[in-house]
């Protein structure tokens, strides 16, 4: 019986760490990176707000350090917040076993597509009590142009 087909198979390989190249014949799915990727930017959420002045991204992010957060704009137009939630390694979680896990660890990422008008000079990030506020100032409206005016010339 080939064991691959079934999706509940690809996901106990997933939470078990079975190396990617493991069975990878018998599978038809995407990446594990690609999987990796979407699962990340899911469980991600967030909210973006228009100001007269600027954008807002306001991301809750529990339990991680402001340090360990990565703010980027790729491609000239894709702001990208990224990092990792590590499970706490001590001396007192030693032989403890989960009874239930519901907080998420691993990598989170999620892109937002910039608009044409944000100005990528001044972008600013803070976090404060496991939220992160990303604000993207807005370019100035171009102004109006004035009409030429020519001279005309009595001849």
């Amino acid at each position: 019986m080939d064991f691959g087909r079934f999706p509940i198979i690809s996901i106990l390989e997933d939470m078990l760490e079975v190396p990617e190249d493991h069975n990878e014949k018998s599978r038809n799915n995407p990446s594990r990176a690609y999987m990796r990727d979407a699962k990340a930017m899911a469980a991600t959420p967030a909210d973006v707000m228009e100001h007269p002045n600027a954008y807002v991204f306001v991301v809750d992010m529990p339990g991680i350090k402001g340090n360990e957060i990565k703010v980027q704009v790729e491609n000239e137009n894709v702001l990208v917040v990224s990092g990792e939630r590590q499970r706490e390694k001590n001396k007192e979680n030693e032989g403890v076993k989960y009874v239930r896990m519901e907080r998420r660890m691993g990598k989170f990422m999620r892109k937002f597509q910039l608009p044409e008008n944000a100005d990528l000079e001044k972008i600013t990030a803070v976090c404060h009590d496991g939220v992160l506020r990303v604000t993207v100032q807005k370019l100035p409206p171009p102004e109006p142009k004035k009409p030429k005016t020519i001279q005309v010339q009595v001849a």
